[in-house]
């Protein structure tokens, strides 16, 4: 039974063979000869080869199964850390906000304290001009101008200091031309009100005059 079941396979592997097969059909009609031939030169161990080819089987198993589960657990923990860092991102993102708008509603907190020491001076002034008299009002106004500004230099407000200079239209708006007395004409030459500069970025512009240059006759 051996050699006809040997023959029947090996004329259909070399039918198969007629067919131009790929690489891989090659590898299986192969490995399909070695295994027909192994079959005919050991049928007396028939018996031992199904009890040994049923133990792999069995072990093949409980390696995929600790595999799945080692699989399982892997998946379970990184759900999990992802989870958290999805938890961690919200806080930090929820932190921020509040952060945020803290720093919009108290960001001049320093500022608002030092014009609040300013305003305290105001107040007082006019006591100081009836205790005093107009003199000492006006040494005291002065000295208050003096505290104002450097609160302002302290908190980068700075007041533009533009007569004389060249025209910038980033930091001064013409109201007016004046003869040029004394300056270029041009330039600067009177300044209405004054402009003011926050950290390097103008916040009123300098209203000024522009010195002209009169005709002669």
């Amino acid at each position: 039974m051996a050699v006809r079941f040997l023959s029947v396979t090996r004329r259909y592997s070399v039918d198969l063979c007629r067919l131009t097969p790929s690489a891989s059909t090659r590898s299986i009609i192969g490995l399909f000869s070695t295994a027909v031939e192994q079959h005919s030169a050991g049928d007396d161990c028939h018996g031992d080869d199904g009890a040994d080819d049923h133990n792999h089987a069995v072990t093949d198993v409980r390696m995929l199964e600790m595999r799945a589960r080692k699989l399982e657990q892997q998946v379970h923990d990184l759900t999990e850390r992802y989870k958290q860092a999805l938890t961690d991102s919200d806080n930090v993102r929820s932190r921020t906000k509040k952060f945020v708008e803290d720093a919009k509603l108290f960001g001049i907190q320093s500022f608002c304290r030092d014009l609040v020491e300013v305003a305290d001076l105001l107040e007082k002034s006019a006591d100081v001009k009836k205790k005093e008299g107009t003199q000492q009002l006006i040494q005291y106004l002065a000295h208050i101008h003096c505290r104002l500004q450097d609160a302002f230099t302290k908190h980068g407000l700075k007041k533009m200091t533009p007569m004389g200079a060249a025209y910038n239209p980033y930091q001064h708006e013409i109201v007016c031309h004046t003869p040029a007395e004394g300056v270029e004409p041009g330039s600067i030459a009177v300044v209405k009100q004054d402009g003011y500069i926050l950290h390097g970025r103008t916040i009123r512009h300098a209203l000024v005059g522009i010195a002209v240059k009169t005709q002669e006759h």
